[in-house]
C-alpha cells in the first residue's frame, strides 16, 4: 500500500514544480533580453501606454497614477545617482578625480539601467493589475495630484542637476571620450605637429 502513494506525486510537489520551472523559463527570457535595451524599453514604453489607456477609459485610479509616478521619479534618482555619493567620498579625504592627470574612475550607477527598466515595467504591470479593483479608485480632484508630481519632479530635477554639475559628473554616455585604438597605417611621429 505504501508502494501505491508514493507514485502519485503530491499536489504541492507538482504546484512547486510548476512554480519552479515558470521560474527558471521567466529568468531565462528576462536573461536574454538584457543586450537588447531598445527593445525592452519599447516593450516599458507599450505597457506604460496601455497602462494610460486604461486610466484614460476608466477615468478614475488618480490615486494609483500619482503613486506610480512618485516610485518611477525615485527610481530615476537612483538611475541618475552615482554609486559612491561624491559628498561622502568628500568627508572620507576622496574625492572624485578633477584634473586631467588624476585617475579616471568611471561613472557608477546607484540602479543599473537593467534593474531601472525592470522596476520600471513590474510598477507598470502591477498599477494596470490594480486598476481592476475598485478599493484602489479613490474619488481625488487629479489637477492637483498632477501639479504636486510636477512640482516634485522639478525640484527633484533641479537638486539632482546641481549635483551633477557640483561634482562634474555625467550619467550617459553621450559627450564622454572613448578609446578607439590604434588606427592601422598610421604613423605616430606623423601625428604630433606643434
Amino acid at each position: 500500500m505504501e508502494g501505491a502513494s508514493g507514485d502519485v506525486a503530491s499536489p504541492m510537489s507538482v504546484l512547486a514544480k510548476w512554480r519552479n520551472d515558470f521560474s527558471t523559463a521567466f529568468q531565462y527570457h528576462l536573461d536574454s533580453s538584457a543586450p537588447y535595451p531598445l527593445h525592452r524599453w519599447l516593450g516599458t514604453l507599450a505597457a506604460a501606454a496601455i497602462y494610460v489607456l486604461r486610466v484614460y477609459y476608466v477615468q478614475g485610479f488618480y490615486v494609483v497614477s500619482y503613486g506610480l509616478g512618485i516610485y518611477i521619479l525615485n527610481l530615476l534618482i537612483g538611475f541618475l545617482s552615482p554609486k559612491v555619493d561624491p559628498e561622502l567620498e568628500a568627508l572620507d579625504g576622496v574625492s572624485l578625480p578633477t584634473k586631467e592627470s588624476d585617475e579616471f574612475r568611471p561613472f557608477v550607477r546607484r540602479l543599473p539601467e537593467f534593474k531601472f527598466w525592470y522596476a520600471t515595467t513590474k510598477a507598470f504591470c502591477v498599477a494596470f493589475t490594480m486598476t481592476f479593483f475598485s478599493v484602489f479608485d479613490v474619488p481625488v480632484f487629479w489637477p492637483i495630484l498632477l501639479f504636486y508630481w510636477i512640482v516634485l519632479f522639478v525640484l527633484t530635477m533641479k537638486r539632482q542637476i546641481t549635483h551633477m554639475i557640483k561634482y562634474r559628473y555625467l550619467p550617459f554616455d553621450f559627450g564622454k571620450k572613448r578609446y578607439a585604438g590604434k588606427k592601422f597605417g598610421a604613423s605616430s611621429s606623423g601625428s604630433s605637429k606643434d
